[in-house]
């Protein structure tokens, strides 16, 4: 058994082979390194200017409203397999908000409540809207930066995101 670390939230993943995603925050197998070798974007020096650090609370606030709205979703489905998806994007979208916490060096910072649909196919367009504007948002964040880890870690969120839409569109 081998320990492999995800590049983006710095996280171990324990096995034989390196996964293809980061079971954790869904990073790209890139950003998925012999334990050794990684070097986990938010721990290393970066440059928090004004733009950054505006973008990086955005990610935060999206993130946790994200987070809110699949665990919302997850109770009020029916499907165990719908509420099983969920509950697996929620953890995705928290770890998400944990890297930007790290970023900006903040705690205590709360998932909050939100309302959704009690139908699946209102839900699913709920979801598509919400990930393809925080990949949308993601992709213009990295260009805006002039850090490369922050880069690093706004596109491989992009991609992430990207894949949840993916995912949703499979059960359309």
């Amino acid at each position: 058994m081998k320990t492999y670390i995800c590049e983006v939230c710095g996280d171990a993943y324990l096995g034989d082979e390196k996964p293809k995603n980061c079971p954790f925050c869904g990073a790209d197998e890139k950003y998925i390194k012999k334990g050794n070798e990684a070097k986990p974007v938010f721990k290393e020096e970066v440059n928090l200017d004004d733009l950054t650090r505006k973008n990086l609370e955005a990610t935060l606030a999206l993130e946790l409203n994200a987070t809110a709205l699949y665990l919302c979703m997850m109770k009020k489905s029916k499907d165990d397999e719908v509420k099983a998806m969920y509950k697996r994007l929620a953890k995705v979208e928290k770890e998400h908000a944990s890297i930007a916490k790290k970023f900006l060096k903040v705690d205590n910072v709360k998932v909050p409540e939100r309302e959704c649909d009690d139908k699946d196919l209102k839900n699913f367009a709920k979801t598509i809207s919400l990930e393809k504007n925080a990949s949308n948002l993601y992709e213009r964040f990295a260009e805006e930066s002039n850090d490369e880890n922050i880069k690093k870690f706004f596109i491989a969120l992009a991609k992430v995101e990207k894949e949840h839409i993916d995912l949703i569109e499979n059960y359309l």
